[in-house]
């Protein structure tokens, strides 16, 4: 998107001066508006031309069949999708009855703004009909930050070179016509027109529909109201019928004279809730959102965007593209968790229906990460969304034939929706993933209640399911075998280093837990033998190390693996998965994604630094990065081990990811975990943060071609801002009592008053150690 010429480097936007059909559909992604529970993909006003209609609710989804081949034991039966609610976007336009419609006529001029600061998406269009008159319309949309069920949308049309008769429709409209997105007609027939009508209203200008889903039984409801700043001869009109509300405004306008349309729409949803329950629920956001008006949502939205800003910037000088890129990302990853209340964060947000709305273990590793020091609220409530599955997770535990609780590995409303089991099922790392982001959330923020509470449920079920997956062996290791580690081209393994190191932490941190808190332990029935036995597992626990190779494998015998031919391959040929069997891919070493590589940047000091070259400069030669979630650890990791451009380049693809469309899958919504990454690679990779307890660490090292970093982190009650050049840091205390930090491996005191600024050391960059044909990082630097 930042290569065509319509869209613009800034700071703080993302502009498109022009409009291309061709990119519509990404663009309908980029310029989404959303804030965790409810989702607008970026459509033209007026809803034609679209590439992909979309207005979601967080956990809104419909079941439909899982079709397999062959039937095996423990397979899921039914998965669930996200599905377009009630579109409440729409305000159609016709100027003398022709519909203004940019494929028609001469649109003279067109320009969308997605501001960050301002938290809107708005758009200005000259266009000339057909029959020769030229209006010009301005719109400006807003999903609200502080109002959760609400979005608005002020529409202006005005003459510019005669009188115009103008027609604005404003519309409610359930069940659109959607693109084909499965070939399996058992699924294409429960996702077509998913929802049923249960009751359809009408008050002036306001009118509310409510349906409910045909198989997950879900009530849906949604309403609009409207406010018009009257110009002489007004006339109005409104309809209503199951499917449709339609509220319509009609006047003639003169030279230089506007018709004002202010749209309120509020959405509500439960499974449990009856229908006037949630009726109620709608109105009332439609109440509170007309009495606001639309200057107080604006005013709402920008006050809680400053001090989201505050506390979350992150400043980048010497590059314009991943300046924009990041604050791109931290807004888009604001909307995605910011009023998630109690629901997942799907892989791609609320932005499209990609991967079919499911959450993974990308929410825990990626995007938790950076909510942590953000939006820490927003973290804990995606914590507190697994805790409320829980239930479901000891059921599928059950089924397995194991202890504890076995999170699905991915799913929308807490029910294993994955059909293959080898990169499903067999990827018990998730459960590691969950304990690691609730001991990471508990470490930042110091919440204690949930470290006692939700936090210890889920490192206790989490704890059982190990003891129970995991055996001891002849000689007295602790092995965990038969898994699937991050890298879904190595299935089936036994003990991935990943995996056993997230196992050790998960069960170490469960036996404290249940140590420090007894009446919680008493509850979960946690005696005290339970605990040692989850101790004694962690000490015994299975790390393969390769001495021949002096490196880690990422999996028992990987190594001894025949490296897989990756000259044959062309750059055309990737992702692998397309184009080589599975089975092919399981025998040989090559890596879809950092897994080893992973494991050694969430636990620095589980290796040795000479380890961590050695298995970095190994892994960098096998990783075909056929996953998004790659490119983040890559850099990290390479910055640490002193390959500084290449972590640069690394940096510009995980940020770069949708913005510039590099997986040309943007337009089914934006890759959240990716655009976590670009925060990940800046703070963790350049600014060396690491935090593994209470006592956050630094060992900041820039690439040639940045020139600065800033970024800010909230600790609890602290807010620390780092500023990082080439030559020395500077640690400034704006908000809470003294800390400890540690800069390159010593400890400092920093206190409000007192800023600190500290070497960083020089480190040239070392050369590449190389990647498989084709494989290698748009370069950011030049060569030499």
């Amino acid at each position: 998107m930042i290569e065509h010429p319509g869209f613009q480097v800034e700071p703080w936007c993302l502009r498109e001066t022009g409009l291309d059909l061709g990119v519509l559909a990404q663009s309908e992604s980029v310029f989404a508006l959303a804030n965790g529970h409810l989702g607008w993909r970026g459509n033209l006003d007026e809803g034609e031309p679209h590439a992909l209609p979309g207005c979601y609710l967080n956990g809104v989804h419909e079941s439909r069949p899982l079709p397999y081949a062959e039937a095996g034991y423990g397979y899921p039966e039914a998965g669930d999708t996200v599905i377009n609610v009630t579109n409440g976007k729409l305000l159609r336009l016709l100027v003398d009855d022709e519909p203004f419609d940019i494929r028609y006529g001469d649109l003279r001029a067109h320009e969308r703004l997605l501001d960050f600061r301002a938290g809107t998406l708005s758009r200005t269009a000259e266009w000339t009909s057909p029959a020769g008159r030229t209006v010009r319309v301005r719109s400006t949309r807003i999903v609200s930050l502080t109002q959760r069920a609400v979005a608005a949308i002020r529409y202006e049309v005005e003459a510019l070179d005669g009188p115009a008769r103008v027609v604005v429709q404003s519309e409610l409209v359930t069940n659109e016509e959607m693109p084909a997105a499965d070939a399996d007609p058992r699924a294409a027939a429960a996702l077509k027109a998913p929802l049923r009508s249960e009751q359809h209203e009408q008050d002036g200008a306001r009118v509310v529909l409510a349906h409910r889903t045909a198989n997950s039984r879900l009530l849906v409801a949604a309403g609009m109201d409207h406010r018009i700043e009257e110009p002489a001869g007004l006339s109005t009109t409104t309809e209503c019928r199951p499917d449709l509300g339609r509220v319509t405004a009609t006047t003639l306008l003169r030279p230089g004279e506007r018709l004002v349309l202010t749209k309120y729409v509020a959405y509500g949803w439960s499974g449990a809730r009856s229908l006037p329950g949630v009726l109620a629920q709608v109105e009332a956001a439609l109440v509170a959102a007309v009495g606001t008006g639309w200057e107080g949502l604006l005013a709402e939205q920008r006050a809680y965007l400053d001090d989201f800003w505050d506390r979350a910037d992150v400043e980048v000088t010497g590059d314009d593209e991943i300046q924009q890129a990041v604050r791109f990302a931290l807004f888009h990853l604001l909307q995605a968790g910011a009023r998630g209340e109690g629901r997942a964060i799907a892989a791609k947000g609320l932005t499209g229906p990609g991967y079919d709305g499911h959450a993974f273990w990308d929410t825990e590793m990626f995007v938790l990460p950076v909510l942590d020091y953000a939006v820490p609220q927003a973290a804990r409530q995606s914590l507190q969304w697994r805790r409320e599955i829980l239930p479901l997770a000891e059921e599928r535990a059950t089924v397995l034939g194991l202890h504890g609780a076995v999170f699905p590995w991915r799913t929308i409303g807490g029910r294993e929706c994955s059909a293959y089991w080898p990169a499903g099922t067999a990827a018990f790392h998730l459960g590691g993933d969950i304990a690691a982001a609730v001991i990471r959330y508990c470490d930042v923020t110091g919440d204690r209640e949930f470290a006692r509470g939700a936090g210890l449920d889920l490192l206790a079920a989490t704890a059982r399911m190990w003891r129970s997956l995991g055996c001891f062996d002849q000689r007295g290791r602790f092995r965990i075998d038969g898994v699937t580690g991050p890298d879904e081209y190595s299935a089936v393994a036994d003990n991935n280093v990943y995996t056993n190191l997230l196992a050790r932490q998960n069960l170490l941190a469960a036996a404290d837990g249940a140590t420090g808190h007894p009446d919680r332990a008493a509850e979960l029935g946690i005696e005290g033998a339970e605990a040692d036995d989850w101790r004694a597992a962690a000490d015994a626990m299975t790390i393969p190390y390769d001495e021949a190779l002096g490196i880690h494998p990422q999996s028992e015998r990987f190594t001894d693996h025949e490296i897989f031919d990756f000259a044959a391959f062309t750059a055309k040929r990737y992702p692998l998965l397309l184009h080589v069997p599975y089975f092919d891919l399981y025998r040989k070493q090559v890596v879809k994604q950092a897994d080893l590589v992973l494991a050694m940047h969430l636990f620095p000091d589980d290796f040795t630094p000479e380890q961590k070259a050695r298995n970095f400069a190994y892994y960098e030669r096998l990783t075909v990065r056929d996953s998004s979630l790659s490119a983040c650890t890559q850099a990290v990791m390479a910055a640490e081990t002193g390959h500084l451009d290449l972590a640069y380049d690394y940096l510009g693809e995980a940020a770069l990811m949708d913005l510039d469309d590099l997986e040309h899958n943007t337009r089914d919504g934006l890759h959240m975990a990716s655009l976590a990454g670009s925060w990940i690679a800046l703070v963790a990779g350049f600014g060396g943060l690491r935090q593994n307890g209470p006592t956050p660490c630094f060992t900041p090292r820039l690439p040639a071609g940045l020139t600065g970093l800033a970024f800010t982190l909230s600790l609890g009650e602290r807010r620390l801002h780092v500023e990082v050049g080439h030559e020395a840091a500077t640690y400034t205390l704006r908000a809470g009592e003294s800390m400890e930090f540690r800069h390159n491996g010593e400890a400092y005191v920093l206190s409000p008053d007192a800023p600190r600024t500290l070497p960083v050391e020089a480190r040239p960059s070392l050369r590449s150690p190389g990647q498989p044909a084709g494989r290698a990082p748009a370069r950011r630097t030049p060569d030499p």
